[in-house]
């Protein structure tokens, strides 16, 4: 059994279960990968596309197959030598509905179930209505209209022997406690006895255990036909539909552990924490030892008998303690080694998905293997992206849309926006533990509410990473400067008074251990804050950086994807060889990736991009040629001009990022799907930006004429279509061979790569759901049984079976050297000449084993009339590799089995790239083996 060299990510759902996995094996086998990395496979919501909304952490989902289809797959993959790594969510899961045991118990008996301290509720708020009760923003409008709207209703469960409130799919269960409230109003003696015996369990202690026998007899009772008919007639006196029963409904409704409230409450009012935004994910307290063992239980059964050589942890950063949960899981994960099957790897990889920003390391002293490898995917964007491009594209955007290029700044009013609105309750909760901390001091005691939250919110809006990572020792040197950027931004947004309350919140928030506290009462406080405040400013980044500063500006569309940094037009080859190098050295078997399921353009619409970047200029006079062109196709709505200039100029950069070189502009039906899949982008796309348009308040006029400017420009009018399928067809060469040079260097520079599915050949994709589209594997499986040589596939690249090839090729030799690619150090290599800009290599060495690594970059310049994705041996004018004291020797070209022998001095870059677009060597004189 192999360690886990290459992995292939798989998106679960009902369309794609565990048994079609297991029908791939054979492919990913042949491809090349060693592992699976399979989405969340625990039981999640029916019809859940995606497997972050689990319901249920004690079962694998019958929809994808269940334990059995699991245990098959994992056979299969253990037949060819492969293994399984296994994302998990440990920091929500789903609420609403009626699927999730748990929460339903927590709604049945508020503080008295055994699962309401797994949920992260607030049970003292300062709000009357919710002291002791939890916010249920559910209802699709405000309480009191669908109160009497007859939607709400009160039913009998005669499987259970309960009562819910139904409301469209969910069930709000009622407190068993409150049973006679209803029971009362059936004219049946045995049922009038029953509620007397209910109401005695307000007064038990034991009421969650003692509840069974009492609904034993209830449903004995309602076996008798008069019975079930008394309670009929006792449910309509509940009916919403009519004054008294809207009232007696409301005052039954009062008396629960919740309060029903329209959705739009949330932000303001919810007191429990959720996934960013999301009211239908629910935060879990993982930190308590009971909680990490309900939820990690089957998780760590797997782990024992085999099944599972890795896990991934879903958005680590919402935990109360990463560091914590990371090396608790790894001390479990360790304990089990000797259990584990002889013929599997001993050590259990772990991996967290963790966005690391601008000049940000992860912690080393976690336990873990590394990242998923967001920080690859903007490394290696930033690398192809040409500066010179920069200044005529900011110059464009400020010129066409109207606002700043400045991407910070369009984060801090971001960042503003979501603390006023979407995450208002959270930023409350936040500022009220603060408050209790300066409570807790006479010194302090004066230090008011009001004064708290000015102060919170400009060290949030400045907060340049997602979190800190403080805790009972203080902050770790490793996060101060990053607080210390914060507080000097803060501060100039401040007053003096409120300037002097950021002082106290630094030394509040980690800058003095909360541990030295002599009272345990500040000490628990302080803990409480610091926790708030790190899972506040993690969904802050996320909703601000993400979801919408990261459509509101773009000076190139491909710069803003998931984990990059957009402020960074372009990455000096310098940074990427010090970033791959700091890789080897801490975190050499972290996951680097190109594609996700989280990325919001395709790898080859990037890597067009990218290409784009180096005709700024040209792209610049054109976009204003189409602008002038298209005046016509716009519309005026109530809002303004639509698509307003901003919005249109994002969507040009989308759609030349996206035309795939095999779209021809005369095929209708594929240009009609196309366009559709843009005009879904499109909607999400306006939404996030939430400049013209809302997830919680669409303008639907502004987007439907947004959407018949698009189909008019590509379906309608003949002269824009061709004139963008023009632009469109000069991404093509560059755009591949930035694609290929990715590719190349994600199989080989230090980590491990990872496959997102489908990408063997070009992605093309959009941001979910398009990039979870199905995958045509027979396609994939009858272009790799083929056979074909990199070179050969060359002639035909359109199709993206050179992309495949290439892929096959590069993970066979990881194979072949497991231990270079795994151990082997890195070392950047020195290019000279006219074209060295354009040069990206290093050579990987470990005992006698080396591989060799050039790659093109900047790409458009250099192919002049080339007809295929390979810049000409002779458009590399004078460029030379400069031959370093441990390359002589004879070396072998993978990608076309030629043999090159180096020399000392120097090798033109033309002569090593004569064949083939990039060029990857490996050297033969250690000896190779198989892994």
């Amino acid at each position: 059994m192999k360690d886990i060299r290459a992995t292939v990510r798989l998106q679960f759902h009902a369309g794609f279960t565990l048994d079609d996995a297991m029908q791939r094996v054979d492919y990913f086998a042949d491809l090349g990968v060693s592992h699976v990395y399979a989405s969340p496979l625990l039981a999640s919501r029916t019809g859940s596309t995606h497997g972050y909304d689990g319901i249920d952490p004690t079962r694998i989902d019958p929809e994808l197959g269940g334990e059995a289809a699991l245990e098959r797959l994992v056979a299969r993959l253990r037949s060819r030598g492969m293994g399984l790594i296994l994302d998990i969510v440990p920091n929500h899961v789903a609420v609403g509905g009626s699927e999730n045991p748990w929460w339903q118990e927590v709604l049945a008996w508020g503080r008295a179930s055994p699962y309401a301290d797994f949920f992260d509720i607030d049970w003292q708020s300062p709000d009357p209505l919710l002291r002791g009760r939890l916010l249920v923003p559910f209802l699709g409008a405000p309480y009191d209209e669908v109160l009497t709207s007859g939607l709400l209703t009160l039913d009998y469960v005669p499987e259970a022997a309960s009562f819910t409130l139904d409301y469209h799919e969910h069930r709000f269960p009622i407190d068993p406690r409150r049973y006679g409230d209803i029971l009362r109003h059936a004219a049946h003696q045995a049922l009038h006895q029953l509620a007397a015996a209910f109401d005695g369990l307000q007064t038990r202690l034991d009421a969650y255990a003692a509840v069974g026998e009492l609904r034993r007899q209830l449903r004995h009772a309602l076996e008798d036909e008069s019975a079930r008919a008394a309670l009929a007639r006792a449910l309509e006196r509940f009916d919403g539909n009519r004054e008294a029963g809207a009232g007696r409904l409301h005052a039954l409704i009062e008396r629960q552990n919740y309060r029903l409230a329209w959705w739009r409450t949330a932000s303001d009012e919810i007191n429990w924490r959720r996934f960013f935004d999301i009211t239908e994910l629910g935060g879990l307290r993982v930190e308590l030892p009971e909680v990490f063992e309900a939820t990690h239980s089957l998780i760590l059964q797997l782990v024992e008998a085999g099944w599972v050589d890795g896990l991934r942890v879903d958005h680590v950063d919402g935990l109360a303690d990463p560091r914590g949960y990371c090396l608790r899981l790894r001390e479990r994960l360790d304990a089990l080694q000797a259990s584990r099957p002889a013929e599997v790897p001993a050590r259990v990889a772990l991996y967290v998905e963790k966005i690391l920003a601008e000049g940000e390391r992860l912690h080393s002293d976690w336990g873990i293997e590394g990242t998923t490898g967001y920080e690859f995917m903007n490394e290696i964007s930033g690398v192809q992206h040409d500066p010179a491009g920069a200044v005529p594209l900011h110059r464009l955007w400020r010129e066409v849309s109207g606002r700043a290029d400045d991407f910070l700044a369009e984060v801090r009013r971001a960042r503003g926006e979501m603390l006023d609105t979407a995450l208002a309750s959270e930023f409350e909760a936040c500022g009220l533990a603060l408050h209790k901390v300066a409570r807790a001091r006479r010194e302090t005691r004066d230090v008011t509410l009001g004064a708290i939250k000015r102060a919170l919110k400009a060290l949030v809006v400045h907060f340049p990473v997602y979190r800190s990572y403080a805790d009972e020792n203080g902050r770790p040197a490793q996060d101060a400067p990053f607080f210390r950027q914060a507080m000097a931004g803060a501060r100039d947004d401040l007053n003096p008074p409120d300037a002097a309350v950021l002082d106290r919140l630094e030394r509040w928030l980690g800058g003095e251990a909360p541990g030295d506290c002599q009272d345990d009462e500040e000490r628990g406080l302080r803990l409480r804050a610091i926790t708030r405040f790190q899972q506040l400013t993690s969904p802050v980044a996320a909703k601000a950086v993400e979801d919408t500063a990261g459509y509101r500006s773009a000076v190139l569309i491909s710069r803003n994807d998931v984990g990059f940094d957009p402020q960074s037009f372009c990455i000096p080859l310098p940074e990427f060889h010090t970033a791959s190098a700091f890789r080897q050295r801490h975190f050499p078997h972290s996951l680097v990736t190109t594609a996700t399921h989280d990325h919001k353009r395709g790898e080859d619409v990037r890597a067009r991009l990218a290409a784009l970047s180096e005709k700024g200029g040209l792209f610049a006079e054109r976009v204003r040629q189409w602008r002038a062109q298209a005046g016509s196709l716009r519309r005026s709505v109530a809002s303004g001009e639509a698509p307003s200039p901003g919005d249109e100029l994002i969507l040009y950069q989308l759609l030349l990022g996206a035309w795939s070189p095999s779209l021809d502009s005369d095929d209708e039906d594929a240009m009609r799907e196309f366009t559709e899949r843009l005009a879904q982008w499109q909607q999400k796309a306006l939404r996030e930006a939430k400049l013209r348009s809302h997830w919680l308040w669409p303008d639907e006029a502004y987007e439907q004429a947004s959407r018949a400017f698009l189909e008019e420009a590509l379906l309608g009018d003949p002269a824009c279509r061709e004139a963008l399928a023009a632009a469109a067809r000069e991404l093509d060469l560059p755009g591949a061979i930035n694609g290929l040079a990715q590719a190349t260097l994600r199989m080989t520079v230090p980590g491990v790569p990872d496959l997102y599915q489908g990408t063997e050949y070009w992605d093309f994709s959009l941001v979910d759901p398009d990039n979870r589209r199905p995958v045509d594997y027979a396609a994939r499986r009858a272009s790799l049984g083929r056979g074909e040589a990199p070179a050969e596939a060359l002639g035909h690249w359109r199709d993206g079976h050179v992309k495949q090839a290439l892929v096959q090729r590069l993970l066979r030799l990881r194979s072949q050297y497991p231990a270079l690619f795994a151990e082997g150090d890195y070392r950047p290599l020195q290019v000279v000449g006219d074209r060295e800009a354009h040069v990206l290599g290093f050579m990987r060495q470990h005992d006698e084993q080396a591989v060799l690594v050039v790659v093109p970059r900047l790409p458009a310049k250099l192919l002049k009339a080339a007809m295929l994705p390979h810049i000409p041996a002779e458009n590399w004018g004078d460029s030379q590799l400069q031959v370093t004291p441990a390359m002589p020797g004879e070396w072998r070209d993978v990608l076309s089995n030629a043999s090159l022998r180096l020399g000392e001095g120097t090798l033109p870059i033309g002569e090593l790239l004569r064949e083939f677009p990039v060029a990857v060597l490996v050297r033969e004189d250690g000896p190779a083996r198989d892994a």
